[in-house]
């Protein structure tokens, strides 16, 4: 498969064409990367609306089993004080297919940008054995509260080297975790950061639970975002939207880690949510927007109303156009 290399600009006017003949709700049209006008087919497909933005159609890469280990998060566990909590993370130069047919030299924990989703139980002991198998210095910065020298910041891990995270998981809530090596913003724009869930003594109450870090790739070096995802490629959750049944509650730990964009952005059509800043306090607002810097992020509940296809997407339009949207089908029992 070719490897292609486009600016921002060609992606956004390769997929204009297609995006323009949708409502806004249509914006996962299939784009004709590249600056290419797009193929009768893919113009029939818009003419026809949500044929074109959802399903076999969609331009987006994998298939339909490959970020299922990124989206749902291990269970939570008891609150048992003490319990060490194991965690193995090698940092691996891996290039990764974020687009249909464009390719990204990442830098990554574990081959996967996001890295594996780690989770504890506050006062548990969280242990992370970090191998640096990369062409790089690296290290894992956990936020949240431990010691100085578990930091992530004076412990560059050269190639070859490892190092052992060890310290109590604390506070609870939504965190993560990335590289701080410098440059900070190369090391974090290649793909070294993940989902770190902390739950509480006392278990948040049922849900059927998913995990979304939004990012955005460089694929040709500008310093300008190409495309938008959460987990890692684009519009993978419009070619294979999440179903979800409308009788449990959805809950959606969500975490920004945008290189080169001070904000991204999560809107959910057709439903409003609970929103928990940070997971850390019973606290909420109920919205249908949010907005998160780099780092920032929470927790979102969902109690359906309707049964039916919600479309789900940054609310920058641009962002959607290039890969950050996706579908919940929400079914009855």
């Amino acid at each position: 498969m070719a490897r292609r290399g486009l600016t921002r600009r060609q992606v956004l006017a390769g997929a204009a064409p297609v995006i323009a003949a949708l409502p806004m709700a249509g914006m996962a049209a299939a784009p004709a990367f590249g600056g290419r006008s797009p193929a009768p087919a893919a113009e029939e497909h818009a003419a026809h609306g949500h044929a074109a933005m959802i399903g076999a159609e969609v331009p987006a890469p994998g298939g339909p089993a490959d970020l299922d280990g990124l989206l749902a998060p291990p269970p939570a566990l008891p609150h048992s004080p003490g319990r060490v909590r194991r965690y193995d993370v090698s940092a691996v130069d891996r290039e990764l297919e974020v687009a249909q047919g464009v390719f990204f030299p990442a830098w990554t924990y574990n081959g996967t940008v996001p890295g594996p989703i780690i989770r504890a139980t506050e006062d548990d002991i969280l242990e992370v054995r970090f191998t640096n198998a990369g062409s790089h210095p690296h290290t894992i910065h956990f936020h949240g509260i431990h010691p100085a020298d578990m930091d992530g910041v004076f412990e560059i891990v050269e190639p070859g080297q490892a190092f052992t995270y060890r310290f109590p998981a604390r506070p609870y809530g939504m965190q993560l975790y990335h590289c701080h090596s410098t440059p900070l913003k190369k090391h974090i724009h290649k793909g070294l950061y993940g989902a770190f869930i902390i739950d509480p003594a006392k278990p948040r109450r049922p849900a059927r639970e998913l995990v979304m870090v939004m990012n955005g790739f460089d694929t040709d070096g500008d310093g300008e975002n190409n495309f938008y995802t959460v987990n890692g490629k684009a519009f993978y959750y419009a070619k294979y939207p999440i179903r979800v049944r409308r009788s449990e509650t959805l809950r959606i730990y969500l975490a920004n880690l945008t290189e080169f964009d001070p904000i991204n952005s999560f809107h959910l059509h057709g439903e409003f949510f609970r929103y928990y800043r940070t997971g850390s306090t019973d606290h909420f607002e109920y919205t249908d927007t949010v907005v998160q810097c780099q780092g920032e992020r929470g927790i979102i509940e969902i109690d359906w109303h309707n049964a039916g296809r919600f479309m789900f997407h940054a609310h920058q339009s641009e962002f959607a156009e290039l890969g950050w949207m996706g579908f919940f089908d929400v079914v009855d029992d």
